[in-house]
């Protein structure tokens, strides 16, 4: 197998919902592994049967992973700068419809998608789950 780098989320108990709608959003094929339906062995907590234990959208441009957070200890917070999933497009159009669709699925807008001083197509959004999509489109 080639080398590849995947994103992996972790969620509080919304991976599904989120990997879905993302499908919805960008398209591509989904799987949901479910802990009931894994048969994993030994595990160092006992997870609900429904929990994502695994989860993977894959799209033309790469793959979202993910799965439900098993340590509800410690806090995950999601809406942040800190990291962005950084979505490039073929053309300025491509992105603001991706942009227009999170939007219309509970996000918000984190930047304005426009011409950077650099000369590429740049914007923000953040999606209702808190997760910061960032896009860009060189100018053609």
């Amino acid at each position: 197998m080639a080398h590849m780098l995947a994103t992996y989320i972790a969620l509080p108990g919304t991976t599904a919902e989120a990997m879905e709608h993302w499908q919805g959003v960008f398209g591509g094929d989904l799987e949901i592994i479910r802990y009931g339906e894994a048969q994993l062995k030994d595990l160092p907590f006992d997870p609900p049967p429904n929990a994502v234990a695994h989860a993977s959208l894959t799209l033309p441009a790469g793959i979202i992973t993910g799965g439900d957070v098993m340590d509800h200890s410690t806090e995950y917070p999601l809406r942040g700068t800190a990291y962005s999933l950084l979505y490039t497009t073929d053309t300025p159009e491509e992105a603001q419809t991706y942009i227009d669709r999170l939007i219309a699925g509970g996000g918000s807008l984190g930047m304005p998608f426009e011409q950077a001083p650099w000369g590429d197509w740049y914007g923000q959004v953040f999606d209702r789950y808190g997760v910061m999509w960032a896009f860009s489109c060189a100018v053609i």
